[in-house]
């Protein structure tokens, strides 16, 4: 079975970055590796991918950088993961008898749902967990 790898993990930081800045404009690639804490080499392949898939826009030129290519409600994490990953939970014996299949094909819808958030979502959630840190101070 496939898992979720640092491509995955960083992909959605990097998300979820342009996200919180959504509308304000674009966010330079040196900007996102800090703010997510991304080697900026690394950052670039993974950018590179969400851009041929069509998750964001690049701007060019010495004060370009990337945007979402659609509101942060309309991008689901599964598209992100998908998109950087590939699918998320295989069979790791294509010779498994198909009932096995069947389950696999379950476990499969299963993570969909558990991804289904937007990034809208996250975005809410992160706000929601910084009020409730201001509390503690």
């Amino acid at each position: 079975m496939a898992g979720i790898s640092t491509k995955g993990s960083y992909g959605l930081a990097a998300m979820y970055e342009l996200a919180l800045h959504y509308g304000q404009g674009h966010l330079q690639i040196r900007d996102i590796a800090e703010k997510a804490h991304i080697p900026p080499n690394y950052l670039e392949q993974i950018l590179a991918t969400l851009r041929k898939e069509g998750l964001i826009q690049s701007i060019r030129g010495a004060g370009g950088g990337y945007l979402l290519a659609k509101a942060p409600a309309q991008i689901h994490v599964y598209e992100i993961l998908f998109t950087l990953e590939g699918e998320l939970c295989t069979p790791a014996d294509e010779g498994l008898q198909p009932i096995l299949h069947l389950y696999w094909g379950r476990v499969r819808e299963e993570m969909k749902s558990v991804f289904h958030e937007s990034l809208q979502d996250l975005v809410d959630q992160g706000n929601a967990l910084n009020q409730q840190s201001m509390y503690f101070i």
